[in-house]
């Protein structure tokens, strides 16, 4: 089998589920998703993706995409309830999150995701050519750095955490505490979105291993681990040429005029999870509604929720919550062909994303906790005339590089709907001046950018970054 000399390894493949009929394949395009963010430099660049193809109990032989080769990795669905919807997303992904929900501790659902972590590092064992670059993508494969260094000591390994890591008073809450800590720290480089977090993982190697730590590198067994912040983002370019299609526009023209040509649009498009802030963005909507401060015929709200971890127990509740709220905030303040809000739970692919990016006067990103929030910048990117208000999460990694946004602690419900108004009533020179420096930032920031400063890092030689094409 052919060899790469750079493999991605994720736990989804970046295509769609299905093959088209003549054999070509998609790239799968989820709002902030992994491959949303990879696609523009990998689609072009040689390198393998392995990663599960969304089936059960197979892994069909899948055409490569441009010069990118698709590997897939079968899970069973015992395998996808125990590694992916168990301890991946029930145990890591509240605990991640702050405990936002109530983590699930199942000793059977360890033993699974070791099991899966074994095969995809066996898989990229397999596929690597001597001295290649393995990086590996996320909480979903924590173990597989240090099982593919047992593997295959001779290549470089980075490995990439998307979303938050907790505060190690959190973190010592996992039973499996120090194999998890030890398999992310079997990489090369560690990279995280914040600087934060490199320095809570320093303070837990100190802690549970008694190694030599600071924010930057991690001596552990006689070798160096570096970390560091590389903040992910999107392909700006793309969001940019998107949203200024004429198709584009004249779509976005006509989706205000079927939202009745309010004076306002707020739009938020999410993945339906409770770290999202959804129920806490309704509430703030609904009472400035409730108190007059907003009117169904002057401003209407767009909610998009894209379906998520529907096999997820805690995931279904919320989706009943949420659409229950709905029709409640609907049912009281709503008119005949006017509701006060559209909620929309289902996928959009990227034009009609665009053209709703171009529709909103308000973007609502206001998550209890998140990595980055790539929906954030592709608002910001498709806002060429410079128009248009970004509501903001100071719990968003993107808060970081967006301090023009207006920033509001989604927690504090009368604090949102304070910050809702205020950017609703900006002067358009101050929404002017606060758009121009986000784009700037973004656009010195893309992810060509991002990925050639993570990839020099973890090959100081340069050679992996200098084939990175667009």
């Amino acid at each position: 089998m052919r060899q790469s000399s750079l493999v991605v390894v994720a736990n989804r493949l970046p295509l769609d589920d299905n093959a088209a009929p003549d054999g070509a394949c998609e790239w799968r395009r989820s709002p902030g998703g992994l491959a949303s963010a990879l696609h523009a430099i990998l689609q072009q660049t040689p390198a393998t993706w392995i990663g599960w193809n969304g089936g059960i109990d197979s892994a069909p032989v899948l055409p490569d995409v441009g010069t990118l080769r698709i590997r897939p990795v079968s899970l069973s669905s015992e395998e996808l309830q125990g590694y992916y919807e168990g301890f991946a997303n029930s145990t890591l992904w509240p605990l991640y999150h702050d405990a936002v929900e109530q983590p699930v501790f199942d000793r059977g659902w360890w033993e699974t995701y070791r099991a899966v972590n074994q095969r995809f590092a066996e898989a990229a064992a397999e596929l690597a050519e001597p001295g290649a670059a393995i990086w590996i993508q996320d909480y979903h494969l924590q173990l597989v750095p240090q099982l593919l260094r047992e593997l295959r000591p001779d290549v470089l390994i980075g490995f990439f955490l998307h979303v938050p890591f907790p505060p190690p008073e959190l973190f010592m809450q996992l039973p499996r505490r120090a194999e998890l800590l030890r398999g992310m720290l079997g990489a090369d480089l560690v990279g995280f979105q914040r600087p934060q977090a490199a320095h809570n993982v320093a303070q837990l190697a100190v802690k549970l291993f008694g190694a030599e730590a600071t924010d930057d590198q991690i001596t552990l067994d006689g070798r160096t681990v570096r970390t560091g912040a590389f903040p992910v983002s999107i392909d700006v370019t793309e969001m940019q040429a998107l949203a200024s299609r004429p198709d584009i526009v004249e779509h976005a023209e006509q989706l205000r005029a079927d939202l009745g040509q309010p004076r306002r649009v707020l739009l938020s498009v999410d993945r339906l999870d409770y770290t999202k802030g959804i129920e806490h963005r309704l509430t703030a909507y609904s009472e400035l509604l409730r108190d007059g401060r907003v009117k169904v015929r002057d401003t209407v709200m767009v909610q998009v929720a894209v379906p998520s971890r529907e096999r997820v127990d805690s995931y279904r509740v919320l989706r009943d919550r949420i659409e229950g709220e709905v029709g409640r905030i609907n049912g009281e303040y709503g008119r005949v062909g006017e509701p006060a809000i559209h909620y929309l739970n289902q996928s959009f692919d990227r034009a009609d994303l665009a053209a709703l990016y171009q529709t909103a006067d308000l973007m609502v990103v206001t998550p209890l906790r998140d990595g980055m929030n790539l929906v954030a910048k592709e608002y910001v990117a498709a806002r060429s005339d410079n128009s248009g208000a970004l509501v903001l999460s100071e719990f968003a990694g993107a808060a970081a590089e967006f301090e023009d946004a207006f920033l509001v602690n989604p927690h504090d419900v009368d604090g949102l709907k304070e910050t809702l108004l205020q950017a609703m009533d900006a002067d358009p020179a101050d929404l002017q001046r606060r758009m121009a420096a986000m784009r700037d930032q973004l656009q010195r920031h893309d992810i060509l950018a991002w990925a050639r400063t993570y990839l020099t890092a973890l090959d100081h030689t340069g050679r992996l970054a200098a084939g990175l094409r667009r």
